[in-house]
Formats: C-alpha cells, sequence, structure tokens
C-alpha cells in the first residue's frame, strides 16, 4: 500500500513539474512586457496533452478510487484543461475488469463458499465492470436469473490510501485553484464509503422502487437478500437495451422524445419532489424496454450512488430555475444564496454583481437543449461562461464562494443527466420539461404536509 501511495504522487509531481516549466516560459516574456509567441501557446496545448495522456495510464494502473475520481473530473472538470475531460471520459464506460479469481475470495471471505456453491451456476466473465466491483450473471437454484455485484477484495484499503494521496495533492492544487477542494474530498469519501457497502445500496434500491410504486415505465431490481451482504449484492436481472444504443431503440420503435422526456421527469421527481436521487445517471446506470403499447420503459441500475437532499438546497435550486425561465434576475439571485454559496467572510458586493451578470446572460438563453449547447461556437459558450472580472479579482471571488453540504452530488448528477438526455434527444430542453412538470407536484406535497392551521381558507 506504501508503494501505492508514492506512485501517485510521483506522477502528480511529473504533471506539476510539467506545468511550471511552461509557467517558468510564460513568465519570461511576461516580464519582458511581450505578447506570448504562437511556438508558446502550441507547446501549452502539447504540454495539456501530454499529461492528459499520463494521468489517464496512471488512473488505468492504479484503478480503485483513481478510476472513479477520473470519471468525476471528466464530467467536472471545468476548470481542467479540456485535453484532460477528451481523455478521461473513456473511463465511463471501458473500466478493465478484474479476473475471476478475485470474485471466488470475496465469496470466501463472505460465505465461507464458492460463488459454484452459492448458485446453480454463475458466468465467469463480468457484464459489467466499475471502479470498485464488478457485475456477473448467475442462476439460483430456483431457475430465477439474477445479476451478482461483487465488491474487489481489500478495495477499502486501497480508498483509504488513495484518499490519503488526493489529501496531500490538495494543498498544492488550491495555490492555483482557491475553491473549496477540502469539501470535495470529504463529499468523495463519503460517496466512497456508501458505495462500498452494499447493504446500505440493497436499501437504497427498495426505498428507491417504493417512490416510484405505481409508474409502470420506472423499473428496479429486487433485492434477493439471503445472497446479499456488505461485500456481495444479489439481485433479479434486468434485461433491456442500454439506453444509448440508439440504432437498436429505434429498431424497437422507442419513441427517443418521449424517452428523454420520461427521464427528465423521473430525475426532477426524485431531486425536487423525493429528495432522494441517483447521483450517478450515466448511460451504463439504465436499461430500456419496450412497454406492451410500445411506450418506453426505464429500468434503472446501480444504486450506491443515491444520495439525499437537503430542503435549503432544493428550495433555491426551485427558485434558480423558476427565475432563469421567468426572467427574474432577482428570484435567481435569491435561490443562489438560499442554497447557500455565499462563503463566510465573502465579498458580497463583487459576489453579487457576478452573479447577477451571470444570470442575466443565462436570461438571455432561450434554448436550454444540450443540441443547441453544442451548437453554439467556442467565443459564445465563452462569454457565457466568462464571469468578467478583473484578473486580480477571480481568486477572491472564488473565495467568496461555498461549497454548500451535498452539492457535490447533485451538480455531479445535473451535468450527467443533461448530457444523457442530450444524447438521446438533443432537442429537448431539460429545464422547460422538467420544472413544469415537477413544481404542481412540489406544490401539492407543500400543502399536504403542512399543519392544518396553516393551509389558508378554501384550499384542499
Amino acid at each position: 500500500m506504501a508503494l501505492r501511495l508514492v506512485r501517485a504522487l510521483t506522477i502528480f509531481a511529473v504533471i506539476f513539474t510539467s506545468y511550471m516549466l511552461h509557467l517558468a516560459l510564460v513568465r519570461i516574456f511576461r516580464r519582458r512586457g511581450q505578447d506570448l509567441p504562437p511556438w508558446l501557446r502550441a507547446r501549452r496545448k502539447r504540454v495539456d496533452q501530454r499529461n492528459a495522456r499520463r494521468l489517464l495510464a496512471a488512473m488505468l494502473r492504479l484503478r480503485g478510487v483513481f478510476i472513479k475520481l477520473g470519471q468525476v473530473l471528466s464530467i467536472l472538470g471545468g476548470f481542467l484543461p479540456r485535453a484532460f475531460t477528451r481523455e478521461l471520459e473513456s473511463l465511463q464506460d471501458h473500466v478493465p475488469p478484474h479476473p475471476f479469481r478475485d470474485v471466488e475470495r470475496t465469496f470466501l471471505a463472505t460465505f465461507g463458499k464458492r460463488p459454484e456453491e452459492c448458485f446453480a451456476s454463475i458466468e465467469r466473465e463480468p457484464i459489467a465492470a466499475a471502479s470498485l466491483g464488478q457485475v456477473h450473471a448467475a442462476v439460483l437454484r430456483s431457475g430465477e436469473r439474477v445479476a451478482v455485484k461483487v465488491l474487489y477484495p481489500r478495495i477499502r484499503d486501497v480508498i483509504r490510501v488513495d484518499m490519503r494521496a488526493l489529501e496531500l495533492i490538495i494543498p498544492v492544487v488550491k495555490r492555483w485553484y482557491p475553491f473549496q477542494l477540502e469539501q470535495v474530498h470529504r463529499s468523495l469519501v463519503d460517496l466512497l464509503r456508501r458505495e462500498t457497502d452494499y447493504l446500505h445500496e440493497a436499501t437504497c434500491m427498495e426505498r428507491m422502487a417504493r417512490n416510484f410504486a405505481g409508474e409502470n415505465d420506472i423499473l428496479f431490481p429486487t433485492v434477493v437478500h439471503e445472497l446479499t451482504s456488505r461485500d456481495i449484492l444479489t439481485m433479479s436481472f434486468m434485461d433491456g437495451v442500454k439506453i444509448t444504443r440508439l440504432d437498436e431503440l429505434d429498431r424497437l420503435g422507442i419513441d427517443r422524445h418521449r424517452l428523454a422526456t420520461r427521464l427528465v421527469q423521473s430525475f426532477y421527481k426524485q431531486l425536487f419532489l423525493d429528495r432522494f436521487f441517483h447521483a450517478d445517471p450515466h448511460p451504463g446506470n439504465f436499461l430500456v424496454q419496450r412497454g406492451p403499447e410500445g411506450e418506453p420503459r426505464i429500468v434503472v441500475l446501480d444504486f450506491g450512488a443515491i444520495s439525499e437532499v437537503t430542503e435549503p438546497l432544493i428550495d433555491g435550486a426551485l427558485q434558480v430555475l423558476q427565475g432563469i425561465l421567468t426572467g427574474d434576475g432577482a428570484l435567481a439571485l435569491r435561490g443562489f444564496r438560499g442554497m447557500g454559496f455565499v462563503a463566510q467572510g465573502a465579498n458580497e458586493k463583487l459576489l453579487e454583481q457576478t452573479v447577477l451578470t451571470y444570470f442575466k446572460k443565462l436570461l438571455k438563453v432561450r434554448d436550454h437543449s444540450a443540441g443547441a449547447l453544442m451548437r453554439a461556437n467556442r467565443e459564445d459558450l465563452e462569454h457565457l461562461a466568462d464571469p468578467e472580472v478583473e484578473r486580480e479579482e477571480l481568486h477572491e471571488l472564488m473565495r467568496s464562494v461555498a461549497y454548500p453540504d451535498g452539492w457535490f452530488y447533485v451538480e455531479r448528477a445535473s451535468v450527467i443527466a443533461f448530457w444523457l438526455v442530450g444524447q438521446i434527444d438533443p432537442t429537448l430542453d431539460t429545464m422547460s420539461v422538467g420544472v413544469p412538470y415537477v413544481l404542481p407536484l412540489v406544490m401539492a406535497r407543500q400543502l399536504r404536509d403542512a399543519p392544518a392551521d396553516a393551509v389558508p381558507s378554501g384550499a384542499s
């Protein structure tokens, strides 16, 4: 394990040193008052590409938490050069599996039996592999087909070492990126703790199934409790087509617009109504079936990253969304404050000015679909993302922004879900579909949960 820590810190040191060398060249020209020459700008692109490949190779070699971290960075890497997010995107779908002997070790440690002794049969090749465990198809002695999710041996020790490495790296990164990375680190630790407890995942699976009881187009596996433990999760096998295999969906006659709409509605319901949501909605976690009348049915998988969200965070987010949709910048700003984004000791004037500037830009955007974003030219996107503050104010602005508890999961899930919907139907405006769908449900819940003496006369 000590060698693993050294390897992780070494790759970071190599990448860090390469950027320091490039920064030294940049400073030489700036001290002379000269513009950066084209060759130096081109060199920066080469440095980004080389380091992105180094990082990907290291993550694939180290596996464990680093693959999980790479998946997060590929989606939430707005502060990273594009070369990094391009390279790390491959980690979303292509994670190399562990050998079957690792599955056998987990079964022996858990049940004192080999997998073949627990099932009528089990396939040795996994049907899915992830950073922390993998899934095998099996058949119970009753003849029922099941999916068996198995945690890798000693993965919790690996996590402990990897998180220690990240803890050592954060202070260095913060010198150039003064965001609240410690909270991101704590959120990742919490996420990994939950994702390595399959008893917790089984409970979350059953709770979410109850939340969608009666909605026959949103489907969930059922837990086989006698073959489930903290390290092994056995559940009913769910058939279906991976949600991003568009050609197969078209052959089945699935209406993609209807599918994308239902996916958005289910996500908004989880987030804003149930306050209990799937924090890892990537394509591998959804299958699609064709219903008896041709309607799309969505199969939801992998519940290790299920998260709960606080009332202030969601109430504020609703205000932000309403403000953007209705063109009310003041309402959007109130929501931003209510969500807890203002840090203690913040430069309130600078922060308010920046947030209002940003919301004014968003209010002018009429099409919030993924297709519109993909069609936009680079200059327009850079203008939209530009906080429009002086360079010396940027660090102060970043210190003024807090990172609310639970936002890590909401942001991550929202970004993944947005791009997933965009792959299925790029023309769908997720906000225009989701907000009108969920607001009446939220209002009805508030009326139902309000004390009797708080309900206005005539309300029902």
